[in-house]
């Protein structure tokens, strides 16, 4: 959603090695079009993108409903400073040239 290539490299292996598929990885983007999610996985995506692109969403009371169907409060709460977190980490890494090991490698050659 930001577009952080670090990031994106560093959460995929971590997500590989607790056992997350390529197939859901590679579908992430298109999470909406896609099966391979369960409705609480849908509502904790929807709230994700809600929150990370609050300045264009204004966090729909729909989208609101259906993450408070499907957490409880503190497990919502969790997941929203988890993705406020994740937005702050993003700024940094984007905000500072963090680069995807690739293109740092590339760039040392």
């Amino acid at each position: 959603m930001n577009g952080c290539a670090h990031c994106l490299h560093m959460h995929r292996q971590d997500a590989i090695k607790l056992g997350e598929t390529d197939d859901r990885l590679l579908l992430l983007d298109a999470w909406c079009e896609s099966a391979l999610y369960t409705e609480r996985e849908r509502a904790a995506l929807a709230w994700a993108e809600a929150l990370t692109r609050i300045s264009e969403t204004h966090a729909p009371d729909a989208v609101y409903e259906e993450a408070r169907k499907a957490f409880s409060e503190d497990e919502l709460v969790a997941l929203s400073i988890g993705v406020a977190t994740i937005n702050a980490w993003n700024r940094l890494a984007i905000g500072f040239r963090l680069q995807h090991p690739a293109d740092r490698m590339r760039a040392a050659a």
